[in-house]
């Protein structure tokens, strides 16, 4: 945890502090994916917080800004970054789509929601990163449609190795304003957690799909 930032800190407490994140390594929640977890995570929340948002809308602007110099337009992944994506696209005065996880079922039954100019170098933004597998098909849609992805900025990721993996595999570069690391230890240092519940929450990461449970 030693290369953990002071914005990676600051931000965790800050979802810990409006319930974005909530942790019970004794009484795990039920992942939509069927997955037992310790952890939950839910990054809209920050969107009801004027000042929080405002702070997600900065620093995602800045990642795109400092790490992605190159991009030229901005696409959300639905549902959850969408009104992310659009904050920082109006913010970078750039074009905005989002991204369907699947085709719409009526009308045009468009995946991709929005016009980008073409040979935009598109930034992706997601709200969350656990497998990455939504993200990811997010990223070849863009793809499929002729777009250049440079890119992903995210608010959060679990940093899961399967996650990891898939990122490289795709060739994908993603920067997040904070993690796992970062949350553990702000939860540590304020007794949100205790030093015995790690143990359970590192054996949660490093294999997901099997944990489950104490």
């Amino acid at each position: 945890m030693d290369n953990i930032s002071s914005l990676e800190t600051s931000f965790a407490a800050k979802l810990l502090e409006v319930k974005a994140i909530k942790l019970q390594p004794n009484d795990p929640f039920t992942w939509a994916s069927g997955w037992k977890s310790p952890f939950y995570c839910d990054n809209r929340k920050t969107l009801s917080y004027p000042a929080l948002r405002s702070f997600v809308k900065t620093e995602l602007t800045r990642l795109v800004m400092e790490e992605f110099p190159e991009a030229t337009a901005v696409a959300g992944v639905a549902t959850g970054a969408i009104a992310q994506g659009a904050l920082v696209a109006d913010l970078l005065g750039m074009p905005f789509a989002y991204v369907r996880s699947k085709p719409k079922d009526h009308g045009m039954g468009n995946l991709i929601e929005g016009t980008l100019p073409e040979g935009s170098k598109v930034v992706v933004v997601e709200d969350l990163i656990s497998t990455g597998g939504s993200s990811l098909k997010a990223v070849e849609a863009l793809r499929q449609a002729g777009l250049e992805v440079v890119g992903m900025v995210a608010s959060y990721t679990y940093g899961f190795p399967v996650a990891e993996q898939a990122f490289k595999d795709a060739n994908v570069r993603l920067v997040t304003l904070t993690n796992y690391e970062a949350v553990l230890q702000v939860a540590l240092q304020t007794g949100y957690i205790s030093a015995d519940q790690i143990p359970t929450l590192n054996e949660w990461r490093s294999n997901p799909a099997e944990w489950k449970g104490k």
